[in-house]
């Protein structure tokens, strides 16, 4: 590897698509976050009913 391609900054395009990589892996992990809220609320409320049973 030369010093000159490691230095060198992305073109406008690579860093476009890093960015868009960023974005999608960040809206992965909202998804998977909100999943696992939503099966918390859904167990909660299960608990409930079992406890005002």
């Amino acid at each position: 590897m030369r010093i000159s391609e490691v230095i060198k900054p992305p073109t406008p395009e690579q860093q476009r698509i890093k960015t868009m990589q960023a974005q999608v892996r960040q809206a992965q992990q909202r998804v998977k976050q909100e999943r696992i809220r939503q099966q918390q609320v859904k167990l909660n409320q299960q608990r409930s009913k079992v406890a005002s049973v």
